[in-house]
């Protein structure tokens, strides 16, 4: 409610008639930090002013946090507080003036470092509740490289897990393969889970085993991925059935519609 006062404070000083909504919600965001994000709206029914305020956490871990009380007015950055400074910080001349008053106010200096407390109190849960792990779904499968010398590719894919370090490995026979091997960094998903790719360009000998090895902290002990080129086969196979099929209907609607045009088109002329 503190950051809420200051920023119906500083529409007051545009001399306008202001209301507000005010709502709380959490938001994470995953890179180098951990972002809680409490929010509120504040608008002005005159000449479409438009402000917000965010009240964010950015952490690693309960040890390292930064607590941050912002105010945007139309877009613009007008005031912050800033828990490493430990004071308000003015963007514009006018809320300049404003944060020199804010800075001797020690209600509510320590009512900021409350919030920063709160937030730190908060982290064991997000840590616990958004960060648990998620085992990959991993999928083994020999793709087209047409611009390769070698007929085909076999690629390896990893989506959706946590935490982000993976480890995809090639066996040929049992053994490691190394050469003619790339791989993917591990890419983000966008909601906070990855996926990774693997390639293998080799040529598979009749009887020979292909392998991929998946190692993550979700597992136990790594996990064994086996082609199977019969199984390949056995999905062309039906692909093949499937469009000989569907081709055959194609034809056998075509001439139950021809054969009804040609019989009501006919007229009976009757003979004496």
């Amino acid at each position: 409610m503190l950051l809420l006062n200051l920023a119906l404070h500083f529409l007051l000083l545009q001399d306008q008639t202001s209301s507000y909504f005010h709502s709380y919600f959490f938001t994470m965001h995953i890179r180098c930090t951990l972002l809680l994000t409490s929010v509120f709206l504040l608008f002005s029914r005159a000449d479409a002013y438009f402000g917000y305020g965010l009240i964010r956490c950015l952490f690693t871990s309960k040890d390292d946090v930064v607590y941050l009380a912002q105010i945007y007015f139309n877009k613009v950055l007008q005031v912050q507080y800033n828990s490493t400074l430990g004071k308000y910080v003015g963007y514009t001349e006018k809320m300049k003036e404003v944060v020199d008053e804010l800075n001797k106010n020690k209600r509510f200096l320590e009512q900021e470092k409350k919030n920063k407390q709160k937030c730190r109190t908060n982290i064991p849960l997000v840590f616990n509740v958004l960060s648990r792990p998620v085992e990959p779904t991993v999928k083994l499968r020999l793709v087209e490289s047409p611009e390769s010398e070698h007929p085909g590719m076999f690629m390896c894919s990893a989506y959706n897990f946590y935490p982000k370090h993976i480890k995809l490995t090639w066996l040929r026979d049992g053994k490691e393969v190394t050469t003619d091997v790339t791989s993917t960094e591990e890419l983000p998903n966008g909601n906070w889970l990855y996926q990774i790719h693997s390639y293998l360009e080799i040529i598979p000998k009749p009887g020979e085993n292909i392998s991929c090895m998946v190692e993550h902290a979700t597992l136990m002990e790594p996990k064994f991925y086996d082609w199977d080129p019969t199984s390949e086969a056995q999905k062309n196979k039906i692909a093949i059935g499937v469009a000989g099929l569907l081709l055959g209907l194609v034809f056998v609607l075509s001439g139950a519609v021809f054969y009804k045009r040609n019989t009501t088109s006919r007229i009976l002329v009757p003979t004496s």
